[in-house]
């Protein structure tokens, strides 16, 4: 059943009717939240090391480590930016501060000085280094949420559904514990259609397409969109088609969100509270 979800803006303030937890539920939404603990952030990790790579791949390559110090067995989100595949850069979301949880915040390459499928490979690089590397600041490799907004959607749900990004890692994307892709296109990106001289209204699903890789066995998924009178081009749709298809081959635990009221940017906000709680209800 499609849920949807109704608040307002005050001068830039969600107001806390579109919140599923109180102010005090939001704290302890996850396990060692609201506790006495320390975070402390580390930035500009390479993830992809031994290979060959050139100034842009070691330039962009990089990621953000926020995490709670003193605490064990913690979740970790893995957050992808946005920007269209073209445009972005890594920011640690300060919704998701202090909730007794990892951030891994991730530049990846972009269009046009690379090309599909770099971004994908990219991320599932920043995926594949998290898993392997979590337990050594204190987390779960079995806590590992990937989400991310717009492209960063699209990615999510890429390296998630298709298991060969992660594969090359020596990793199985059913070790993610959940995705969680904010208004991500679901059919084939239209950076790389454009990259291809494919019109932008041109609808393409192949291979690249987060919807051609449903499956009965994937992580369980909570998809999140705009309002779709006012998100982008078809985006709620695609989101919509995207959780039927998951649905007709048998997978069981996927979810679809419409925020009404909110277009394309303004969902990204209250698209955290859900984050929240979706680890809640998926971490143990």
């Amino acid at each position: 059943m499609r849920n949807s979800w109704q608040g307002i803006f005050v001068s830039g303030v969600l107001v806390a009717m579109l919140s599923p937890f109180s102010r005090a539920q939001e704290k302890a939404a996850v396990p060692n939240a609201g506790l006495p603990v320390h975070y402390k952030n580390e930035s500009n990790i390479p993830y992809r090391t031994g290979v060959t790579l050139d100034d842009y791949s070691r330039e962009r390559c990089t990621l953000d480590i926020y995490y709670p110090v003193e605490a064990k067995d913690f979740p970790t989100v893995v957050w992808f930016h946005g920007g269209g595949l073209k445009n972005g850069a890594k920011a640690i979301p300060p919704a998701l501060k202090n909730k007794g949880l990892a951030i891994v915040a991730v530049n990846y390459r972009l269009s046009p000085r690379a090309k599909a499928p770099a971004y994908i490979e990219d991320a599932a690089a920043a995926v594949a280094w998290t898993l392997k590397n979590i337990d050594r600041y204190g987390g779960s490799r079995r806590k590992v949420i990937v989400a991310g907004h717009s492209a960063g959607g699209y990615l999510t749900s890429m390296v998630g559904l298709d298991k060969r990004w992660l594969a090359a890692h020596d990793v199985d994307a059913n070790e993610i514990a959940g995705l969680v892709p904010y208004s991500g296109q679901a059919i084939t990106h239209y950076t790389i259609r454009a990259e291809r001289g494919i019109p932008e209204k041109q609808a393409v699903i192949d291979d690249l397409a987060p919807v051609f890789h449903v499956r009965k066995d994937a992580p369980p998924l909570l998809i999140i969109s705009g309002d779709r009178n006012n998100e982008l081009l078809g985006r709620y749709e695609e989101t919509a088609y995207f959780w039927r298809m998951l649905k007709e081959v048998g997978h069981s635990k996927s979810e679809i969100l419409e925020l009404q009221g909110f277009n394309h940017g303004q969902m990204v906000e209250p698209g955290h509270l859900l984050l929240l709680r979706f680890i809640e209800k998926t971490v143990k």
